[in-house]
């Protein structure tokens, strides 16, 4: 992309002032912030029951998907096919327990997470049998989520929300709402949060260390296909998805690996700066692009300041 100075572009610069436009790029980041955060809450939810660091999230949101929309090709009704790929996620969680975590118990992290790196590349292998590798359209009208625009006229100006993105804002917030509801409340959740807490005094209480790993795995399947469907209704669904999933590590390293709140933060962090900047910086001054750097040197200069993230907790080992 060429660059030309913002004062050479009057009409450019005009709009980038104005208050309206300034809530378009800030719903813009909520949106992807919000789509971030998902992603990274599988990744947390995994780490603190199991302590690995699952690789396969990004590849899960992208087989999720293709699952959903390869059933509703081969002739499923949407409203069916649906709970098909929960059930596909769910049969995948205990496979993934039962042939590869169980077999590994009390090896190595780099071990476990190597393992997970496998189950990127079968996942990856299986997909493109299954599916093939073009991209597909996501069935957004057949789910019934709605296509349209909401057009409001603030500050003089106007502001452009799409349905589908305000659905999947709302969807989101309900999905971590019953999540932390189940973390907090339920029985199932407090043996993950004990097991996070203390993986030793959990199992001598009784705690089953596979049927919380299943669990878990299957709650961050629920994640990849939510957040698939949402990534798919903005830009298809195919392998190139996976990409988008990596942007969850810069958004670990703002909020921590242990911390639903700060993947929650983190990820709102992430999409809302990167977009400002992008509009506001990166586009006069740079000629554009930063939106694919700006999160990972945004975590790198925080890790700096704070290795253990902005909701960490600081590791103190007495020797």
């Amino acid at each position: 992309m060429e660059f030309i100075h913002p004062i050479l572009i009057k009409p450019f610069a005009d709009m980038v002032s104005a208050p309206d436009f300034l809530v378009q790029v800030l719903w813009e980041g909520i949106v992807s912030g919000v789509l971030y955060a998902l992603i990274a809450l599988g990744f947390v939810l995994i780490f603190k029951s199991s302590r690995i660091l699952n690789f396969a999230q990004g590849i899960m949101v992208v087989f999720a998907a293709l699952t959903l929309v390869g059933l509703y090709e081969r002739g499923v009704p949407a409203w069916l096919a649906l709970p098909l790929t929960l059930g596909v996620m769910l049969v995948l969680a205990i496979g993934i327990e039962r042939v590869v975590l169980r077999p590994l118990v009390n090896q190595p992290d780099i071990i476990l997470f190597m393992a997970t790196i496998g189950i990127t590349m079968f996942l990856i292998g299986l997909g493109e049998t299954i599916f093939g590798g073009e991209n597909k359209r996501m069935i957004t009208e057949e789910l019934g989520i709605p296509t349209g625009n909401f057009i409001f006229e603030p500050f003089g100006g106007f502001v452009s929300i799409e349905q589908k993105d305000l659905t999947a804002v709302i969807g989101a917030v309900v999905l971590v709402v019953v999540l932390l509801l189940f973390l907090n409340k339920s029985k199932m959740g407090r043996a993950i949060r004990a097991l996070g807490d203390d993986h030793q005094a959990a199992l001598s209480v009784g705690i089953s260390l596979s049927t919380i790993w299943v669990l878990v795995w299957f709650i961050a399947g629920i994640i990849a296909l939510a957040t698939g469907i949402v990534w798919g209704a903005r830009a298809g669904v195919s392998f190139a998805l996976e990409v988008i999933a990596l942007k969850a590590l810069p958004v670990l390293m703002l909020g921590g690996l242990e911390s639903v709140s700060g993947a929650i933060i983190g990820g709102l962090m992430i999409g809302i700066l990167e977009k400002v900047f992008e509009i506001y910086w990166g586009q006069p001054l740079l000629g554009g692009s930063t939106e694919s750097w700006f999160a990972y040197v945004l975590a790198l200069l925080v890790l700096l300041a704070r290795p253990q993230g902005l909701f960490g907790e600081k590791i103190i080992e007495r020797v």
